[in-house]
């Protein structure tokens, strides 16, 4: 790794932008960059010369295609936009010249399932500069419409932009009944024709028989009334009162939103919001209110944007850490691609643990792939370099590099080359008794491989203490009596003692491949170890053993506790079987639970594994690190004893602006056939229960369905309790239907570890085919949620939020007796 600091990229990626703050509905650009201009589009196989445009309203990068005729890029699917040598990686990887570089643009963007990137050469430096700002401005927008403060009334005014722009097709400025029609199709929305003429004629104030952008406006309000919210407000105000005062707000916040907040912060929010009169007699009309309740101010998790916010002080095996598997490969494990790309997307993603791979190279320098497929390789120093430049950009805490080392001492001494890495000399090495903290090792980089040395004085250590144990069996053994009972028993020590005789009688292998000091010098705080059982040998603080998720399902079948309690002050990783080829997940939540902090994800397979990852490391700050429960830290072991029965209590209330599913090239698919949407509710519970609790025992006639904890197969992942929960279908509604409908979900937790159950809200078409893709998604950790009314912001399946689209619901806890 480079000795020198790097540069810090020039990028736009998505947990960076979101911390922006746009107060205005100001989303013009130049008009140079939404007219069509020609530009050099590159790929692997050839460059080929294309019309390119940005549609600032809708969003979205347009160019045409022979194939497609023309495709876009939504701007909620991109992850990064590369500028000028921050693309230089793909450059050189297409052997293009250096000075394309000024003029050179890369869009990192998933779409239809699949990690993608296009990269574009603008004609010249002038149009470089005009789309770097448009791109700059737009990307940040749309970041913070999903991420960020950006206030109710501007995303509303953003959203009407763009439909303004999809109903005018003439570009007259004028609606006529016809382009309401086709407006509300495109909405999913369904109304007869004599509701919507009323609507139209309602918002037609002049009586000119079409609608200017103000009129619109008036329609679209109508068409986005909320009577559900209306109808909480009542509630909340009493009936006839047009206000809220503090007192009231006060109320709501402390009832039903089970606010913690200081009363000094509670009035503090009341002004930010109240929107009538002046102090002290300011007061919340019923609009105030509404726009309340879709703010920041009441986000369902907080957690997510807030700063780090978690006790960073503790030693870092009392965290979770967010881990990656195969870093290096963006498809398949067989026959996928090995990049660098993967490293950047983690990292940026505020992964804090990469693996790499490591065998010698054809060129004196090592590589980075699969062993034994035919996966593509890529160079440990292009690796590094990248690891170098994005590693603290999402988050300043320590990143580990977990490295299988399959290369010989030459190419390992290549490898322990720069200052990056924290390192101390083999020799006269003072022991560690306790691990750092994050704080500690904050903007350090640590290497994780297994220490030949360590490795050989455990095993030594290991043979040693079954040599004992046997003597100890044998001296047993010759005191024995004689009797037929006793005899039984000296044949069962006598096979106990030709086990262990085998167990420890050497074995003829291979030389073992020896380690450089130099990479020896690098594993310091975590250095690899192979798994002797968790109490046959005693582990230095600083040895860290890696499990197969079969071994790790063994070990927590027989050995919970034990493995509880030896990841108090060690670390343990985990990491998906090798039969898993088509990359897919466990869910991590299962080793969590054991207290393991290093449980690593193939980052590129979007299922239920990856999205339960991905909302966990949306806590604290989207640090990359969790403080762990109490339960699994050393002073809250007693706590693991406890055990309790809830009920999760919701009500899904309604959904605004389902999104439209999108075509493979991108574009919206408008059908004529409006959506009948339904909910569907899963609790996703660790097994550390073997009676898992079941309200009745016939929750399933209540619409409750209960699936008990799997193991894995060679085909699917092992799997968690689940309770789930379906609503029923509305009708002709895409846009803003309305559930209202109440259930009750029943689980139980150890240890008050809420933060390690999840609940996952689908929302899915009625008749769709199983295969086909839920509308929308979202899950968190059901510990981090607040209570009471929430607007859910809602994902693709590949978890690229959507800018409109929410779940409006209440959500509360109900502790059983």
């Amino acid at each position: 790794m480079a000795s020198n600091q790097p540069e810090q990229p020039h990028i736009i990626h998505s947990s960076g932008a979101s911390r922006q703050n746009f107060t205005t509905g100001d989303i013009s650009v130049s008009p140079d960059v939404e007219k069509w201009i020609p530009m050099d589009i590159v790929s692997d196989k050839k460059t080929k010369q294309a019309n390119v445009r940005i549609d600032a309203d809708n969003g979205q990068v347009l160019y045409e295609s022979k194939k497609k005729g023309m495709a876009v890029i939504p701007l909620e699917c991109v992850k990064e936009i590369r500028l000028g040598s921050d693309a230089s990686y793909y450059r050189r990887q297409f052997n293009k010249p250096t000075d394309l570089e000024s003029r050179w643009i890369t869009l990192i963007f998933i779409l239809d399932g699949e990690y993608k990137a296009k990269h574009f050469v603008t004609p010249d430096n002038k149009a470089f500069e005009l789309w770097k700002t448009a791109l700059q401005k737009l990307y940040t927008i749309r970041q913070g419409l999903m991420n960020g403060p950006v206030s109710g009334e501007v995303r509303d005014m953003i959203w009407e932009k763009q439909y303004w722009k999809r109903a005018d097709l003439n570009g007259d400025q004028k609606l006529q009944f016809e382009d309401v029609e086709s407006l509300c199709t495109r909405l999913n929305l369904r109304f007869t024709k004599e509701e919507l003429k009323k609507l139209f004629e309602e918002a037609d104030t002049h009586k000119r028989g079409h609608l200017d952008y103000e009129d619109y406006r008036k329609l679209i309000k109508s068409i986005k009334r909320q009577p559900e919210v209306e109808s909480i407000y009542r509630k909340v105000a009493g009936d006839g009162a047009k206000n809220i005062a503090y007192a009231v707000f006060e109320k709501f916040m402390r009832d039903s939103q089970e606010s913690k907040l200081s009363a000094e912060d509670l009035k503090t929010l009341f002004s930010k919001h109240a929107d009538v009169g002046q102090e002290p007699d300011a007061a919340m009309s019923e609009d105030a209110f509404a726009s309340f309740l879709r703010s920041q101010d009441n986000s369902a998790f907080p957690e997510q944007n807030h700063p780090i916010k978690h006790d960073m002080t503790r030693p870092i095996s009392e965290y979770f850490i967010c881990s990656s598997h195969n870093t290096y490969l963006i498809g398949h494990q067989l026959v996928g691609v090995s990049t660098i790309e993967g490293y950047i997307r983690a990292l940026l993603h505020s992964c804090r643990t990469v693996e790499l791979d490591i065998y010698d190279g054809d060129n004196g320098e090592p590589m980075v792939y699969h062993g034994k497929t035919l996966v593509s390789k890529v160079s440990v120093r292009d690796i590094c370099e990248a690891i170098a430049k994005y590693a603290f950009v999402t988050s300043p805490y320590p990143i580990m590099i977990s490295a299988e080392i399959h290369c010989g001492l030459k190419q390992q001494d290549v490898l322990a080359f720069g200052s990056a890495l924290i390192s101390a000399p083999v020799e006269g090495r003072p022991r560690i008794k306790k691990l750092p903290s994050p704080e500690d090792l904050k903007g350090k980089i640590l290497l994780k491989a297994k220490n030949l040395h360590v490795s050989a004085q455990l095993e030594q250590l290991r043979a040693q203490n079954e040599a004992k144990a046997k003597e100890q069996l044998e001296a047993e053994s010759s005191t024995s009596s004689s009797s037929s009972s006793d005899h039984s028993i000296r044949s069962e020590l006598t096979s106990i003692k030709d086990k262990l005789r085998k167990k420890v009688k050497p074995k003829s292998s291979k030389p073992k491949r020896t380690m450089s000091f130099g990479l020896a010098s690098l594993l310091v705080y975590t250095v690899g170890v192979k798994c002797h059982g968790i109490q046959a040998v005693q582990y230095a603080p600083e040895q860290i053993f890696s499990l197969s998720e079969n071994s790790a399902n063994r070990m927590i079948k027989t050995q919970m506790n034990d493995l509880i309690k030896h990841t108090q002050t060690h670390m343990v990783r985990i990491y998906p079987k090798g039969t898993r080829v088509n990359s897919s997940n466990y869910e991590p939540h299962l080793y969590w639970a054991a207290g393991a902090q290093i449980v690593a994800i193939n980052w590129q397979t979007f299922d239920l594994g990856y999205m339960i990852n991905y909302a966990m490391f949306q806590r604290n700050g989207r640090s990359g690190i969790v403080l762990k429960p109490k339960a699994l830290r050393p002073e809250g072991a007693e706590l693991l004893n406890k055990q309790s029965k809830h009920f999760l209590d919701l009500t899904i209330i309604s959904a605004q602006q389902l999104p439209l599913p999108r075509s493979k090239i991108g574009e919206e698919v408008v059908d004529k056939s409006i959506m009948d949407p339904f909910v569907e509710v899963s609790l996703h519970i660790p097994t550390w229960t073997n009676s898992p609790f079941i309200h009745n025992q016939s929750a399933q006639e209540d619409g409750v369905l209960y699936s008990p904890a799997e193991k894995a197969t060679a085909s699917s992942a092992s799997s968690a309790q689940v309770v789930s929960f379906r609503t029923g279908a509305v009708r002709n509604n895409g846009f803003n239907p309305v559930w209202q409908e109440e259930l009750c979900l029943p689980f139980d937790c150890l240890g008050e570890m809420q933060d390690l159950i999840f609940v996952k809200f689908t929302v899915r078409q009625e008749k769709a085919d199983d295969d086909d893709e839920p509308l929308a998604v979202y899950c968190a950790p059901l510990g981090a949620l607040e209570h009471g009314f929430r607007y859910l912001p809602l994902h693709d399946s590949q978890l690229s939020q959507y800018p409109f689209s929410t779940l409006f619901v209440e959500i509360k806890i109900r502790d059983v007796e």
